[in-house]
């Protein structure tokens, strides 16, 4: 049986492969870990050639702001783990999940849902400012940042400052006022 919940070592375990982590793939990681089950960080096995979290006040500012995201989100998360240990189903979840009938859905492999309501799709390449994603048909969904409503079913671009990584909730979600609330955190 698969987990029910899923992480990553935050800004990743960069002993292998000449692997460096820069301020930007810690800050973009450390903006994933905020909208997953387990939000923790990972100084690797050479910590003196990598970035740290704490080696410069913005950096720790920007992971401090994450880490009050991901806290804000604890009710949504404590309701997906009592679900998951009742259903099976994963925390975080392929789209195609829950849309099934959506076959572009089966090929997106770097977006996910949290639960079925709150898509993320982490910027993952360097030097990026905005960020397409595709948006499953069957449902509009919510930009979390601008409040912009989008229709499912098409890729979509929004701008991904640093803090604002492209997070969509399900337009008509239970949960809408939390998901609002990211914002103000």
């Amino acid at each position: 049986m698969p987990p029910a919940h899923h992480h990553s070592d935050g800004g990743g375990y960069t002993s292998l492969f000449d692997t460096i982590r820069d301020a930007e793939l810690a800050m973009r990681w450390a903006e994933m870990a905020a909208f997953t089950s387990m939000m923790r960080t990972h100084e690797g096995n050479r910590s003196r050639q990598n970035v740290q979290y704490d080696d410069d006040p913005d950096l720790l500012a920007h992971f401090a702001r994450m880490t009050r995201i991901y806290a804000h989100l604890a009710p949504y998360r404590r309701r997906l783990s009592q679900a998951a240990s009742e259903t099976r189903l994963p925390v975080q979840r392929p789209l195609f999940l829950h849309f099934e009938d959506d076959p572009k859905t089966y090929a997106i492999e770097t977006s996910y849902l949290r639960g079925p309501d709150l898509l993320v799709a982490p910027v993952i390449a360097a030097g990026q400012d905005e960020w397409t994603t595709y948006l499953p048909a069957g449902a509009d969904w919510v930009h979390v940042w601008s409040g912009q409503s989008h229709a499912g079913g098409a890729d979509v671009t929004v701008a991904a400052p640093f803090g604002q990584p492209p997070v969509f909730y399900r337009a008509g979600s239970a949960d809408a006022a939390l998901f609002d609330g990211i914002v103000a955190v």
